[in-house]
């Protein structure tokens, strides 16, 4: 049974007791943006969203906040979230939101269709950090009726209609934690490689907030390519694209290491039967195992799409590049894509552990 999400998406102010509601974003987050206008020197246009009057709903302080967290930003064509400027390096715009489905539905093929590992049981309170489109979140609701699942992100780009038992706040989760302590029985966190400044805080809050007995899960992949028979020679591209990516989030202030970290950063803040399940992307359909040829097709799809969105703001707005050299960036990358004469992948890991119960 779904139900509208008109009364799902809320705005959750970080630091604050209290969570505003608001109604209808996610339907006026889909409508048809009014004319963008461009500032003095047209470097950076902002969108309003026609459908939203949040005049009618709500009032003086918090009717700005709503406004603005609906201006989305326009950077070289492509549109970014207004709430925390700038935090995230990612597009929220339709081709963005694509890729990330995209990136859902290869994850259901890597784990065999699961949306987790951890092995939680009856779970009643259920927490998706970062959830982009919400289809995870959508799906675990599905998936455990008994349970309520939040999802939170930095855009009201949620779809419109969701279970009744899923739910979608806009929040900043590097930021202090607002929930109950003790309260989640499970927190999910996939792909915020780039999103979180200091990992262990990060992490020291998803300790505090689990119930003891409860689990964390973290998805991530290497932003490196890399290869096991030598087909990827020293001056290949992919090193340098690797590098590169690694570059801007030092330079951003936010890694893109965590895959290869998250373990023994969950160890650090109390959690206890870690577990780590690696994968292997390949970045095309190089593979002769049909899983994995599969898998590298999808992966190939996501990247000769996504190259852009993954890496123009961290191109321009943090490394300086002209929009043009980066183009030209992208472009290299999606003339390797092509080959299958390389045989690289991207690793990644699956990490899940438990909160004592004695915690």
């Amino acid at each position: 049974m779904m139900t509208i999400a008109s009364e799902s998406v809320g705005l959750h102010l970080s630091g604050q007791d209290s969570a505003v509601d608001l109604q209808h974003v996610a339907e006026s987050s889909q409508s048809q943006p009014e004319q963008a206008t461009a500032d003095d020197d047209g470097a950076q246009d902002f969108l309003s969203d026609s459908g939203f009057d949040s005049g009618s709903l709500l009032g003086n302080e918090t009717d700005t906040l709503a406004s603005s967290i609906l201006n989305h930003r326009m950077e070289n064509g492509r549109q970014y979230h207004a709430y925390r400027d700038g935090a995230y390096w990612g597009p929220n715009d339709e081709k963005a939101k694509e890729i990330l489905d995209f990136a859902h539905h290869m994850y259901l093929l890597t784990l065999d269709q699961k949306l987790h590992l951890a092995p939680i049981a009856n779970p009643q309170n259920i927490l998706d950090c970062g959830t982009g489109t919400g289809i995870w979140a959508i799906d675990m609701a599905d998936q455990y009726p008994s349970a309520t699942v939040l999802g939170t992100d930095l855009s009201p780009i949620q779809p419109e209609w969701v279970p009744p038992n899923c739910h979608f706040e806009i929040d900043d989760v590097s930021l202090d934690w607002t929930f109950p302590p003790n309260h989640f029985d499970f927190v999910h966190i996939r792909e915020l490689f780039g999103c979180i400044p200091d990992w262990d805080f990060f992490f020291a809050q998803a300790f505090e907030h689990t119930k003891p007995g409860g689990w964390i899960e973290i998805v991530e992949h290497s932003v490196c390519p890399t290869s096991d028979d030598g087909t990827m020679g020293r001056n290949h591209f992919y090193h340098t694209w690797g590098k590169v990516v690694c570059e801007m989030g030092e330079r951003f202030g936010k890694s893109f290491t965590i895959w290869e970290e998250s373990a023994e950063r969950i160890r650090r803040a109390g959690f206890v039967d870690v577990q780590t399940v690696e994968f292997k992307w390949p970045m095309n359909g190089w593979p002769t195992d049909k899983k994995a040829k599969n898998i590298g097709r999808w992966n190939q799809l996501r990247l000769m799409d996504g190259v852009e969105g993954f890496m123009l703001r961290l191109l321009t707005q943090v490394g300086g590049w002209s929009v043009a050299r980066a183009q030209l960036h992208l472009a290299q990358m999606r003339k390797e894509l092509k080959s299958y004469r390389t045989h690289a992948y991207l690793p990644g890991t699956v990490v899940y552990g438990r909160k004592p119960f004695s915690a």
